[in-house]
C-alpha cells in the first residue's frame, strides 16, 4: 500500500466536522498513525487571547506525569560544585567557559539548557545562537537556578515549556503513539490544567476555544473543549 493510500485511509476514519471526546480522540490517533517510527502525539489549543498584548501572553511549564517519550539532552552552564551536581543529576553536558566556547563554535547538540545565575552574564552572549533555537536558559521557566540538580531531573523526566503563538495557539508534545491511552490522557490533563491556571485576567469570553490532537504524520482530531473537565473523572 502506498503512503498516499495510507493517508487517505487515515483521513477517512476521522470526521473533520465532529468534536470527539479526549478518549475517542486518543483511540483514533492510534488507529490513524501510519509511520514506521513511533510518532509523537501533539496537542494544539486555541486560546481566547491576543498575544500582541503583554498582559495576554500565556507562557509556562508543566511536568508531564509520563514524560514525552523522547530522550532529552540537557546542557548546563555552571562551574565548580554546581557543574559536578549537574553531571551527577544526569546532565549530558556541563561546564563554564569551556562549554560557552564550544557553543560559540557552533555546538548545539542538546534540547534544553540550564544555567546558574552567576553564569548568565556570559551565557547571555550566546543569545544569537541559543535564542532562535529556543535553547536559552530562562528564569521564568526554572532553567536559571542554582538548584541545577532538580532542574536537570525535571527536564529529563518530561518537564516541557510552552508559549502561545501570535495566532493564539499553544502547541505541545503529549507523548508517543506507543503510550497506553491512559498515559496520554494523564499528560493531556496535566497540560490543560496548567494552561487553564495561566488564564490572563484580561482574557474575556471563552478562554479555551478549540482543542485538537494529532500525530506526527496523521490527521488532526478535533476535541470538544467543554469535555476538559471530564478528564479527571475518567482518569480517577
Amino acid at each position: 500500500m502506498t503512503a498516499g493510500k495510507k493517508h487517505v485511509e487515515a483521513l477517512s476514519k476521522v470526521d473533520r466536522l465532529k468534536k470527539y471526546s479526549f478518549e475517542e480522540a486518543v483511540k483514533l490517533l492510534a488507529e490513524t498513525a501510519r509511520a514506521k517510527f513511533d510518532e509523537t502525539v501533539e496537542i494544539a489549543v486555541r486560546l481566547g487571547v491576543d498575544p500582541r498584548h503583554a498582559d495576554q501572553m500565556v507562557r509556562g511549564t508543566v511536568a508531564l506525569p509520563h514524560g514525552t517519550g523522547r530522550v532529552v539532552r540537557v546542557a548546563v552552564f555552571a562551574k565548580g560544585e554546581k557543574e559536578k551536581e549537574a553531571l551527577e543529576a544526569g546532565a549530558d553536558y556541563a561546564g563554564a567557559d569551556d562549554l560557552i566556547e564550544k557553543v560559540q563554535g557552533g555546538f548545539t547538540d542538546f534540547d534544553k539548557s540550564v544555567a546558574t545565575p552567576d553564569m548568565m552574564g556570559q551565557v547571555g552572549r550566546l543569545g544569537k545562537i541559543l535564542g532562535p533555537r529556543g535553547l536559552m536558559p530562562n528564569a521564568k521557566l526554572g532553567t536559571v537556578t542554582f538548584d541545577v540538580a532538580t532542574a536537570v531531573k525535571e527536564l529529563k523526566a518530561g518537564k516541557i515549556d510552552f508559549r502561545v503563538e501570535k495566532n493564539g495557539i499553544v502547541h505541545a508534545p503529549m507523548g508517543k503513539v506507543s503510550f497506553a491511552a491512559e498515559k496520554i490522557l494523564a499528560n493531556v490533563s496535566s497540560f490543560m490544567d496548567q494552561v487553564q491556571r495561566l488564564k490572563p485576567a484580561t482574557s474575556k469570553g471563552a478562554y479555551i476555544k478549540g482543542v485538537a490532537l494529532s500525530t506526527t504524520m496523521g490527521p488532526g482530531v478535533r476535541v470538544d473543549p467543554l469535555l476538559v473537565k471530564d478528564l479527571k473523572a475518567y482518569l480517577a
